[in-house]
């Protein structure tokens, strides 16, 4: 059996503190269970301020969080370059104090590879986390495939070339760093990003978080340009006022760039009474008030990026045994199967009917939330992914 304790993993990424990063807290933490020394580069924010610290075995190094970047290419390099340059930085680093044998980078943006460059020539192996398509990410964004799109082709091509195994998050993902990666076969391995059933159990509903309605829809994630909010507010009135359905509150659980217009948007229509904007929650505070929805839902419209990209939030909603509604997705059909019901391609009026459907028959709704649950206990939960995150790792050792 190979020592993994002389195993040591430096992992990379740019866009959350960690362990906030879910997934990134997930991959490291269970890399660490097996022997491995790992080390982690992250920004500050959302409460994660301290610059180093160690939790569960986990030493984690943080830059000061970079101003977010939401339009302009002039924003984007001083969100990216200035993270970089405190990623080179911290490298220099943890490779005097604890040293790594491999890069672990994690996408956004498709840069890191320049830091594997760098320790490439020290016989640093380089593993890609492919976590978002970056080219079809900013085509969302900018509804265009200008100069910055074709940036995006690049640095993409650049990163796959570098890395010696690459991981994605579903098969879509994997088919991309095969054909527009050029990767062989062997060098990809799908680590699906996946909640740790441990902690995300079903629980009790808090009637304080309906607010006198009769039900609840719950949405939680980002809210940011290509999060579809714009539907979902939509989708609520047509729901409300053309459906009738006024015994329904809404809770948005997150943060994001988008939230002022989002309230906006409500405001103007005359559904403040239907909203709540938690901000966000983590822990048991989540669980509060994901346990108390009766509906989960994930307006993601459809586009080339959201139709190949595995949504957390669905597979948080089925883990809790909870219904949802999304538009029809790809990746959203291979995740959810019949634990969801799917709109025709962003058209807020059928999201609303799907929502009507589930209010109206609750008995299905119930019977879809244990079809996700015993979906994600059986195939999809971290313990079905945590064995290939490290059979990539013995591969990139291999290699």
């Amino acid at each position: 059996m190979t020592d993994k304790t002389n195993r040591r993993v430096l992992i990379v990424v740019e866009n959350l503190p960690v362990p906030l990063d879910r997934r990134v807290w997930l991959e490291a933490t269970t890399l660490a269970g097996q022997g491995y020394r790992v080390s982690v580069i992250c920004p500050t924010g959302r409460g994660w301020d301290a610059q180093y610290e160690e939790i569960d075995g986990v030493h984690i190094y943080r830059y000061p969080e970079p101003p977010e970047a939401h339009s302009g290419a002039l924003s984007y390099a001083r969100e990216w370059g200035g993270a970089l340059w405190h990623m080179f930085r911290l490298a220099r680093t943890v490779r005097r104090e604890r040293g790594f044998d491999v890069i672990h980078g994690c996408n956004p943006p498709d840069l890191i590879f320049l830091l594997a460059l760098r320790y490439r020539l020290s016989g640093v192996r380089y593993l890609f986390d492919h976590h978002d398509v970056c080219p079809e990410l900013f085509e969302a964004k900018f509804g265009n495939k200008g100069v910055l799109y074709k940036i995006m082709k690049l640095w993409e091509r650049m990163t796959f070339a570098t890395a010696h195994v690459s991981m994605a998050t579903n098969e879509s993902f994997r088919e991309i760093a095969i054909r527009r990666g050029r990767m062989s076969p062997d060098d990809v391995f799908v680590v699906r990003s996946a909640p740790q059933i441990e902690k995300f159990k079903p629980g009790p509903a808090d009637p304080e978080v309906k607010k006198g309605a009769s039900t609840l829809i719950g949405y939680v994630g980002v809210i940011g340009q290509q999060e579809g909010m714009d539907l979902l507010v939509q989708a609520a009135e047509h729901l409300i006022h053309s459906l009738g359905h006024k015994d329904v509150h809404f809770a948005i659980v997150g943060f994001g760039p988008e939230v002022p217009n989002v309230i906006e948007d409500v405001k103007s229509r005359g559904l403040e009474p239907y909203f709540t904007f938690t901000g966000p929650l983590y822990g048991d505070d989540l669980l509060r008030v994901l346990n108390t929805a009766d509906i989960g839902v994930a307006p993601d419209p459809k586009n080339e990026m959201n139709d190949i990209s595995t949504m957390n939030k669905v597979m948080e909603y089925m883990t809790l045994e909870k219904p949802s509604v999304q538009f029809d997705l790809k990746e959203g059909r291979a995740s959810a199967g019949d634990a969801s019901l799917y709109a025709m391609a962003n058209d807020p009026q059928d999201f609303a009917a799907k929502l009507a459907d589930l209010i109206e028959d609750p008995e299905k709704g119930h019977q879809m939330g244990l079809l996700g649950r015993a979906r994600v206990l059986e195939n999809l939960s971290w313990d079905h992914s945590a064995p290939h995150l490290l059979a990539a790792y013995d591969r990139v050792f291999e290699r």
